[in-house]
């Protein structure tokens, strides 16, 4: 009978069953020669490259690293706020104290009310005008830079045809008088 068992499991099959009965399920049933490949061992919050993409452990999970992964970040809202950990309801107030203070409404009227009790409500609130004011004239600066350059291009129409839109010519004066009026927006402070 002994024989019979011999031939029906081979040497592998019950090397594999004693892995399996005592826990060692990854070891080998047998000895093999060649390459093997490094096995790296990453933890949570390791980052790291292979194959030309970027790579981290999040909550457990192998994921890549995009480009987008900031501005993802920035632009989602989180579940429940980082500030007080309640649940963050997806509505309009939530969603426009995300964008500006990345809490939740109810930690800034908290915040605010504290700074009205202190007497800093008003430095606060000029920093805010301020800031909203220097990213206005920002953009202002840009657009009148790009109006500067413009150097009329070529575009294509909808029937097919080369269209050379030609810039009309722009009087320095008016450029000058524009970024003048970005210096004037810079120095004004609310």
């Amino acid at each position: 009978m002994s024989t019979q068992l011999n031939k029906e499991f081979s040497k592998r099959d019950v090397q594999r069953m004693r892995n399996i009965l005592t826990g060692n399920t990854a070891d080998n049933t047998r000895v093999q020669s060649g390459y093997e490949k490094e096995k790296k061992i990453y933890v949570e919050g390791d980052i790291w490259e292979e194959n030309g993409k970027t790579w981290t452990i999040n909550n457990g999970l192998k994921q890549t690293i995009t480009k987008h992964d900031k501005l993802r970040q920035i632009i989602v809202m989180p579940l429940k706020c980082p500030e007080c950990d309640k649940a963050m309801k997806v509505n309009d107030l939530n969603k426009k104290m995300w964008s500006i203070h990345n809490k939740c409404f109810d930690c800034v009227v908290e915040y605010e009310t504290h700074l009205r009790i202190t007497g800093k409500y008003k430095e606060y609130e000029k920093k805010l005008m301020n800031a909203n004011k220097d990213s206005f004239v920002d953009d202002y600066e840009q657009a009148v830079e790009a109006f500067a350059n413009d150097k009329g291009e070529t575009y294509m129409s909808e029937a097919g045809h080369a269209e050379n839109w030609s810039k009309t010519e722009v009087n320095p004066e008016v450029i000058k008088a524009l970024k003048d009026n970005i210096k004037k927006l810079r120095e004004l402070e609310l």
